[in-house]
């Protein structure tokens, strides 16, 4: 007979955190806290945001009666440390470090899970995981590549959603996600639109490096010399903390709270109505884009991510996009079972989890030197 396990699934956001505790495969519960832009940018930088967090989740957990000695396992969304491949990775010091340091290049709250599952699993004396961070590495070569010489594109996206929605749908059509060929969108705080043929991801927008559509808290792509031009009277920490933390809806309204914002939208607000379909038409542009990459040959478009809650975003998908694919809506996400299921898997011997190496996925181009 199997032990039975409590698993803790923790989950920042660039405008919540997102606990669940499950007992074994079965959630007892699941909370979320929204944090508004101005309270986060009261910290300078992400990682300064761990005590908040921490202290957020000890307060659901005393609000529910859970002791944290109860729990065997703490899993951590993650990222910013080296590119990694996908799956279940232990949470050891040396992926906290580089986590810490984001020597991944990206700065972004979903870092927090890695830094909070180890934090709690050092206080409690037990293990700790992560799977599918941010930076999980499966791009294509042509991915990769910009016209600056040294300078690659890497895998910043909302990986953990994306699989588990595509492996989710791929099974409502009787196939496997490895037969299948997608494109997926997260429509949240950040955005992050992706290719996924045959079971990798191979191409996709670096949300939070100011690269795709604009969205509650995020600059989205700029033209580099009008950045260049911002940057002169402004300062380059201020374009860092714009491309996840103070762009897009906190830079044009003051606050990333959508349901403020929609409200405005509602009510015949000329200028919100413009910012919401501007991101609308951005997250449009992109969806093509991965088209392209795909050939066309799209099984499905599938959105995911809270702000689907709104339908006038798969209205406007529809209009500009509905003959690629089919489009599937799939509201808010699938992240904590698909945290806490493979990991489970661990805990009863049914699947092995991965060291972090701390060295990128990709190495360099074969037989080519820059």
């Amino acid at each position: 007979m199997n032990k039975d396990y409590m698993l803790l699934i923790i989950n920042p956001g660039s405008t919540s955190t997102k606990i669940s505790l499950f007992k074994n495969d079965v959630s007892l519960f699941e909370k979320s806290r929204f944090h508004d832009a101005p309270v986060l940018l009261q910290y300078p930088h992400v990682n300064d945001q761990i005590p908040f967090r921490y202290k957020v989740i000890m307060d659901i957990l005393r609000e529910e009666g859970i002791d944290p000695k109860q729990i065997d396992v703490f899993v951590g969304r993650g990222g910013s440390a080296c590119t990694q491949p996908g799956g279940v990775t232990r949470i050891d010091q040396k992926l906290y470090d580089d986590t810490e340091a984001a020597v991944g290049g990206s700065e972004h709250a979903a870092k927090l899970g890695v830094m909070l599952a180890w934090k709690f699993a050092q206080t409690y004396h037990r293990s700790a995981y992560t799977l599918n961070p941010t930076n999980v590495d499966e791009y294509c070569d042509y991915a990769r590549l910009t016209g600056i010489r040294g300078l690659y594109r890497v895998s910043h996206s909302h990986v953990l959603n994306q699989k588990a929605v595509a492996e989710a749908h791929a099974r409502s059509m009787g196939k496997r996600y490895e037969d299948c060929r997608f494109i997926v969108g997260h429509i949240d705080g950040g955005i992050t639109v992706s290719a996924h043929e045959h079971g990798r991801m191979i191409d996709g927008n670096m949300g939070a490096d100011g690269e795709g559509a604009f969205t509650p808290t995020r600059i989205g792509t700029v033209p580099v010399l009008a950045l260049l031009d911002y940057i002169e009277a402004h300062s380059i920490d201020d374009v860092r903390r714009m491309c996840s933390r103070s762009g897009g809806f906190v830079s044009l309204f003051g606050t990333s709270d959508s349901d403020t914002i929609h409200a405005l939208v509602d009510q015949g607000d000329r200028k919100a109505t413009l910012v919401w379909n501007t991101m609308i038409y951005q997250i449009c542009k992109m969806i093509g884009e991965m088209s392209a990459v795909l050939c066309g040959r799209v099984d499905a478009i599938l959105l995911t991510g809270g702000l689907m809650r709104f339908d006038d975003i798969l209205a406007g998908v529809t209009e500009r996009c509905g003959w690629i694919a089919p489009i599937h809506v799939y509201p808010g996400e699938m992240e904590q079972e698909a945290l806490a299921l493979p990991v489970l898997r661990v805990l009863r011997g049914e699947a092995e989890a991965m060291t972090y190496t701390g060295k990128n996925v990709w190495q360099g181009f074969e037989g080519i030197t820059f």
